[in-house]
């Protein structure tokens, strides 16, 4: 069994535990419910009007979970672990392993994790990046930075400085297109033996997603020739989504935008509006929910992923002239876009668990540190920090009331990640030509996380 594959069967094992645990789907709405934010006036934004399509039921949810299926589930996976473990006899060890973040995990009681928040203000790391987008941490300890409109990814020296590791030829940088979202699957059976870094980015036609080999050492890293993995992904001059990230079943995940045409996001037979889940050489993962790439659907322009402690998935995405979204996303989900927006009370969509108003976010980058979600905001330049609750250990993620970081401190904020020895990382935007650049902009920064 290739390596990806065993990682994809236990991650359907382990989605099947989650499923078995669930509760009810009245009472994961009325958790939401109890969260709703003030409106606030906003700025209208240029996007297609919304449609009146008809509406779209949400696949139902699982019964409630009994302390009998949680043992079950539980033996399953480990049990399973054990298989995909263990090679035949002869084979090679897996050799493909995503690139993930300081992990969130459990203490040796078994409590969840302590939320935690920044302390102090933030250091700046590296300077002078043009319109930044993905912050890319590899196993080896080293960072590349993707650049939309260069279309150069950059990487991070222990002096601050940044050279070039390589540029992605084929992006055309138009609007909010270009070179977007960075991830890597380690596998040293990829040509140099390291693994391979995924990037999404725009044609002149498309969106697509492909990989190249990561060679060299830290200081030296250089990319090779690319692979198309996936193509034919909507474009448009806003809308286009952009990120990417393999979740902890091994799959790579990625979120689409509706490329300006709201329709596409209610349409099951285009990529549009949608987020995607696909294997390391771009196939469809036998349990996906409709037999397709998609994974949810309903969404405007999600440009933020991330996993909590219990493999919940989280992504944040841009709203239309009212409420920006926080969603907890569950397989098969319609969001509702573009027939409602924000948390609307209709049954026949899943409302998003935070929602604010689109000057106080516009969120895109999303990273989780000790079950604390951090947002990256674009318009509202800032940082949001939102801890996750549950009943743990087997219980529904939900989320403790958001609280604003840095307001106005560092301009507009792209994306956010994990760093190293208890600190988060987030990059500025102010160079993306929404911003007011000051000189040296953009910047990568450091700030401490402790609770």
């Amino acid at each position: 069994m290739r390596a990806d594959d065993r990682m994809l069967a236990v991650g359907r094992v382990l989605r099947h535990a989650v499923v078995t645990t669930k509760t009810s789907w009245m009472a994961h709405r009325a958790l939401r419910f109890r969260r709703a934010e003030v409106s606030m006036p906003t700025e209208p934004r240029m996007t297609a009007p919304r449609m009146t399509a008809p509406r779209m039921t949400k696949p139902r949810m699982a019964t409630r979970r009994t302390a009998t299926a949680l043992r079950l589930s539980t033996a399953l996976v480990v049990l399973t672990l054990a298989a995909c473990s263990t090679p035949a006899p002869g084979a090679a060890p897996a050799t493909e392993r995503p690139a993930q973040p300081t992990p969130t995990s459990t203490d040796s009681s078994g409590e969840p994790p302590t939320p935690v928040h920044p302390l102090g203000e933030p250091v700046v790391i590296a300077s002078g990046l043009q319109a930044p987008w993905s912050i890319l941490r590899l196993p080896d300890g080293s960072t590349l930075i993707s650049e939309r409109d260069t279309t150069r990814v950059r990487e991070l020296l222990p002096d601050g400085s940044l050279r070039e590791a390589g540029t992605v030829s084929a992006a055309q940088p138009n609007g909010e297109g270009g070179l977007l979202g960075l991830a890597f699957l380690a596998d040293t059976a990829a040509p140099g033996g390291d693994g391979w870094v995924y990037a999404y980015f725009s044609t002149a036609t498309d969106n697509r997603i492909e990989r190249m080999p990561l060679a060299g050492s830290p200081g030296s890293h250089t990319l090779g020739p690319s692979t198309v993995i996936l193509a034919s992904i909507p474009r448009a001059g806003n809308h286009n989504g952009g990120r990417i990230a393999f979740g902890p079943d091994g799959a790579l995940y990625a979120t689409v935008g509706d490329a300006g045409n709201p329709a596409n996001a209610q349409n099951l037979d285009t990529l549009g509006g949608k987020i995607l889940r696909l294997t390391p050489t771009g196939g469809v993962p036998e349990d996906n929910p409709f037999a397709t790439l998609v994974y949810s659907f309903g969404h405007r322009n999600p440009q933020g992923l991330a996993w909590d402690s219990r493999g919940q998935l989280w992504a944040s995405e841009f709203g239309q002239n009212t409420w920006d979204e926080l969603n907890r996303i569950v397989p098969g989900g319609n969001y509702g876009w573009p027939l409602v927006e924000g948390q609307a009370g209709n049954p026949a969509y899943i409302d998003p668990e935070r929602q604010w108003p689109t000057d106080q976010a516009s969120p895109s980058g999303l990273a989780i540190v000790n079950d604390t979600l951090f947002m990256a905001s674009l318009r509202g330049q800032r940082l949001w920090s939102i801890p996750i609750t549950s009943t743990f250990p087997a219980g529904d993620s939900s989320t403790e009331a958001p609280t604003a970081w840095f307001v106005h401190s560092f301009g507009r904020l792209r994306d956010v990640v994990s760093g190293p020895a208890g600190t988060l990382w987030f990059v500025s935007n102010n160079t993306d030509g929404r911003g007011s650049p000051a000189a040296g902009d953009d910047r990568l920064y450091q700030v401490e996380v402790g609770p």
